[in-house]
């Protein structure tokens, strides 16, 4: 099904496959199976058996299911799987307000809505694409390792900041966010690639965050408690204010 159309009106063929495994994962998941059978073979049944789960984990953790993203000129959709924990008002990342002299356009100083999606150990961790374009910066920055759904670890943590510029005006800085379990950042992506709406962007391994800063003038389409998906849920459009409500049952 990858890269084929789908649409609203039943045109397209949809159906279950089971996930692929990252390559990022594989080769964790190879040292873990080489780790099963030494164990099985000088007598470690239960080492086995626990090293058997292990690998399971990695390879439910490192799964990289197919999505099909909405398309649309002010849609912004979310990179990350996990629990909307955190929206508010707020400046934008200092590293993605700076002006290099590279030329290239930033986002202002204005605040604006900041969505943070927290991810756990069993939601997928590969990072999507919240909207197409160009991919202006990305910036990492070292940091600690504090608990990712703590408001603090935006400014503290470990983390990497990416800037798409759609070329319609539309700008979109996002932060992937490492946390306490979480020890590396892998990006898929560099300045100047020209990206497509819900595209792998890059991981973030074992447990972490993502924020969202939106546009000036929109409001989120989610609410907090909500669960998303990476590359599906439709954060917000651009240019669009209304308040939503939610109902935790």
């Amino acid at each position: 099904m990858t890269g084929e159309i789908l649409d609203n009106q039943g045109r397209g063929n949809a159906g279950w496959h089971w996930p692929s495994v990252h390559p990022e994962g594989r080769k964790f998941a190879g040292v873990a199976a080489v780790l099963v059978v030494l164990a099985g073979a000088t007598g470690w049944e239960m080492l086995a058996f626990l090293l058997a789960g292990l690998m399971v984990f990695i390879l439910a953790f490192f799964r990289d299911p197919l999505r099909v993203t909405p398309q649309g000129d002010r849609t912004i959709v979310s990179p990350a799987d996990g629990l909307i924990t955190l929206i508010g008002k707020v400046p934008p990342p200092h590293e993605l307000m700076i002006d290099d002299g590279s030329g290239v356009p930033l986002l202002g100083p204005e605040p604006v809505t900041r969505i943070s999606i927290f991810m756990s150990v069993f939601d997928v961790h590969i990072n999507r694409a919240p909207i197409g374009g160009t991919v202006r910066r990305v910036i990492y920055i070292p940091g600690k390792f504090l608990n990712a759904d703590l408001d603090k670890a935006s400014e503290e943590n470990e983390r990497q900041h990416l800037l798409i510029d759609r070329g319609n005006g539309l700008m979109i800085g996002f932060t992937q966010i490492a946390g306490l379990v979480a020890r590396r950042i892998v990006p898929f992506v560099k300045p100047g690639d020209i990206i497509a709406a819900g595209q792998r962007i890059g991981l973030i391994r074992f447990g972490s965050r993502v924020d969202v800063y939106l546009p000036e003038g929109t409001e989120p389409l989610v609410v907090l408690g909500q669960k998303v998906i990476a590359g599906e849920t439709v954060l917000a459009e651009a240019g669009r204010m209304q308040v939503i409500e939610g109902v935790a049952q």
